[in-house]
């Protein structure tokens, strides 16, 4: 399939999933459902890999996709070096059990 829908139209996974990735890099853990966690995980991975690369058009791409100009500066210039030895593998999700409202499977997603 490729990527998960998550109930929602377009515009509005974009900009869920975008707030969830911004909110990653700023908080470095957020507490979100199962499924959420694992399509933002992909997209971490991704901007950490190419904010690793350090070079102006990796930060406008990242610039793209995050909202917050502060966060970018943070991930180019905290969370991307620390990984400098790493190949991936940035993130890690920890199951916390089911919300009580709907019983939605929730998990903590974090930066290693």
């Amino acid at each position: 399939m490729g990527y998960r829908k998550l109930g929602r139209n377009t515009g509005h996974r974009k900009a869920m999933l975008r707030n969830l990735v911004t909110s990653l890099f700023r908080e470095n853990r957020i507490e979100t459902t199962e499924t959420r966690a694992k399509e933002v995980r992909s997209i971490a991975e991704k901007l950490v890999t190419l904010a690793k690369k350090n070079d102006l058009a990796a930060r406008r791409q990242c610039l793209e996709y995050i909202y917050e100009e502060k966060v970018v500066r943070k991930l180019f210039n905290e969370i991307a070096p620390k990984y400098s030895d790493r190949t991936g593998g940035y993130t890690r999700i920890i199951k916390t059990g089911y919300r009580r409202g709907d019983a939605a499977p929730m998990a903590i997603l974090e930066l290693l």
